[in-house]
């Protein structure tokens, strides 16, 4: 099974961005920026695990609503997701480039991180 079939694949490639992501909010000064990237970058990867263990090629996207959809048309549950993809779809792109916006505070960090953990977890009774 190649790699973007297999979605065991895809949920080592999420575990690595948590794991990046914990390092960091252990730091002392904390990358806000990079953390909020990684949370949205693992977020996508759980959702594209859950649409490959159903057989599904995920797009090559990185919007969170679309390949949330994808996943809404598989199983209706996935509906209750929805505002964590919101909060953390902007952080696709944004912190990694100056934008009027800046930096995400601490506080947003810490919101993004706990979207991405619900959904790391919802991602993970599914395909248990």
């Amino acid at each position: 099974m190649s790699g973007r079939r297999d979605p065991t694949q895809w949920i080592a490639f999420a575990e690595q961005d948590l794991l990046a992501i914990r390092n960091n909010m252990s730091a002392v000064d904390v990358p806000c920026g990079v953390v909020c990237f990684l949370a949205q970058q693992a977020a996508e990867k759980y959702l594209k695990a859950f649409l490959v263990s159903k057989g599904l090629e995920p797009e090559r996207s990185h919007d969170l609503a679309a390949v949330l959809a994808a996943c809404v048309k598989v199983d209706a549950n996935f509906t209750s997701l929805e505002p964590d993809c919101v909060l953390l779809a902007p952080y696709a792109v944004a912190p990694r480039y100056p934008t009027a916006a800046g930096l995400p505070t601490r506080e947003a960090t810490e919101n993004a991180v706990a979207a991405t953990n619900r959904i790391a977890e919802f991602i993970r009774k599914c395909l248990n």
